[in-house]
């Protein structure tokens, strides 16, 4: 982890609220580039789109894969708000991007959403990178704590 890191995982997880506040879920994303430039945001869009693949990555990696071509962005890395899921992990590989920070892990998130939530497919991005013959860096979870904030009272 470099210092940067917790200045865009900070804008990340501002990017998460201001989802929520739009009444989607509470997860934000956002791109830098390799000079520290931030290049793009996504919000999660998942009810406002009523698009059940409007999370905040794979909304940010449509973006990115349109705008750049894959060698830049093997140079950038996705800031994420809390630790990306297996469709937006896949889309992140697949785009090309080599380095992830995420804020809240998976397991943090579903400790809030409840053990009761069909919607839990528990299946680490790291566990999903290592099946892949690219070398994907991974760094989280970072400031945890504040990234949880964003999610209090969301998943009663």
């Amino acid at each position: 982890m470099i210092e940067d890191d917790l200045i865009y995982i900070r804008k990340a997880i501002d990017v998460a609220r201001k989802a929520r506040a739009k009444g989607n879920h509470p997860f934000g994303a956002i791109l830098v580039d390799g000079q520290g430039q931030i290049l793009l945001q996504a919000e999660n869009t998942v009810v406002s789109e009523k698009d059940c693949t409007g999370h905040a990555e794979t909304n940010l990696m449509r973006q990115a894969s349109r705008r750049y071509d894959r060698d830049f962005l093997a140079n950038c890395t996705l800031y994420t708000s809390t630790e990306p899921c297996p469709m937006c992990t896949g889309a992140i590989f697949w785009g090309n991007v080599r380095r992830i920070v995420y804020g809240l892990s998976e397991a943090g998130l579903y400790e809030m959403t409840g053990e009761n939530n069909e919607e839990i497919l528990y299946l680490p991005c790291r566990d999903i990178l290592r099946n892949g013959k690219k070398s994907i860096s991974v760094v989280g979870p970072i400031l945890e704590d504040e990234a949880r904030v964003v999610h209090e009272g969301f998943w009663q």
